[in-house]
């Protein structure tokens, strides 16, 4: 479904999408009320939103749309204004799986159309083999203990992509103010949206939260963020773990990039990491989870049933080095029991 008050860009998205012999667009709607009613009795899979329209709008119709439509996942088509930033951290944190630019007049070229295919094959994707990977090494599910790594975490990172804003603000609002373990996240966001992300994850985590800038020291009790421009690299330095910017490739191609992040606190904590890889499109974070497991890390990844796209949390699954697959809620609690148990040692 196509939701946007512009009959142009309607007219465009739908030529795009109908490009692709393997998809379809079975409804568009001028308005969000015109989109609530037409989900009443239209199943859908992926629903393009525009945030800014008369009337409702997107965002305050969002939680109606993820209620009705309840199977379908919501791609925000976003201005490039601040306030479209907000508005669109604000659709994420709530529900929305991924989000995309809108382009200025002329911007609807080829390589936007790939990108805006790819993302809706992704989250209109679902594998009944994840599901079965997910529910196998869901320990938590099945009663099980948690299996840890060979060393106790001194710090949490943490890992995600498409839809893993929503599971990140529900994990973080579940920790106590008591875990005092620097945690930091490396989210493939827009630059642009960087600064309101920040904000964000401080209110929902209660945690002071900074961009991690070159030279910015990690500290206990803080969330560290990753530039939108720039890897999250962490370098030891005497006691003090300063943060390098880095700008080199990744082989995933993501920028910035779970790998180098995972990679580099595996040297400087000498494995003394627990990572949490959340929803996300493709595999980035497996070489850097690799090689953290290798050291005496601990994995942690979220479930198929909760992710938008299970592609990194089921890349680290289905490899093995996961020691616990689960809800966010669930993550939580057990970070809660691996930090206590690393503060009993």
């Amino acid at each position: 479904m196509i939701v946007d008050d512009s009959l142009t860009v309607r007219t465009i998205f739908k030529r795009m999408v109908e490009s692709d012999k393997g998809l379809a667009v079975v409804a568009t709607a001028s308005s969000a009320e015109r989109a609530i009613a037409q989900l009443r009795t239209t199943g859908v899979d992926v629903i393009l939103l525009d945030l800014e329209m008369p009337g409702m709008g997107g965002l305050d119709a969002l939680p109606a749309i993820l209620q009705i439509a309840e199977n379908a996942q919501v791609l925000v088509v976003s201005s490039l204004t601040e306030d479209g930033a907000e508005h669109t951290m604000t659709a994420l944190s709530m529900g929305a799986a991924d989000t995309m630019l809108k382009p200025r007049p002329g911007g609807f070229n080829e390589d936007y159309r790939s990108q805006l295919l790819a993302k809706i094959r992704a989250l209109g994707h679902t594998s009944p083999d994840d599901q079965t990977v997910s529910e196998r090494t869901n320990k938590v599910a099945a009663g099980e203990r948690v299996l840890r790594g060979k060393k106790r975490p001194k710090v949490i990172a943490v890992g995600a992509s498409t839809g893993g804003i929503h599971a990140l603000n529900i994990m973080l609002r579940n920790l106590p103010p008591s875990l005092d373990l620097p945690i930091l996240v490396t989210q493939h966001l827009p630059q642009s949206f960087i600064p309101v992300f920040a904000r964000q994850i401080e209110m929902a985590s209660a945690r002071r939260t900074i961009i991690a800038d070159d030279g910015v020291e990690i500290h206990p009790g803080e969330v560290t963020i990753a530039t939108g421009h720039s890897h999250l690299t962490v370098r030891r330095v005497g006691d003090r773990f300063i943060c390098k910017a880095s700008s080199e490739p990744a082989a995933s191609g993501c920028m910035p990039s779970v790998d180098p992040m995972l990679a580099s606190l595996s040297s400087a904590y000498d494995g003394h990491v627990l990572a949490i890889i959340l929803s996300g499109m493709g595999r980035d974070g497996l070489d850097g989870a690799r090689a953290l497991v290798s050291n005496g890390g601990t994995i942690f990844a979220q479930n198929a049933e909760t992710s938008a796209v299970w592609g990194m949390p089921g890349a680290v699954a289905k490899e093995g080095l996961t020691s616990l697959v689960a809800s966010p809620d669930e993550l939580a609690a057990a970070i809660v029991e691996e930090a206590l148990a690393a503060a009993s040692k």
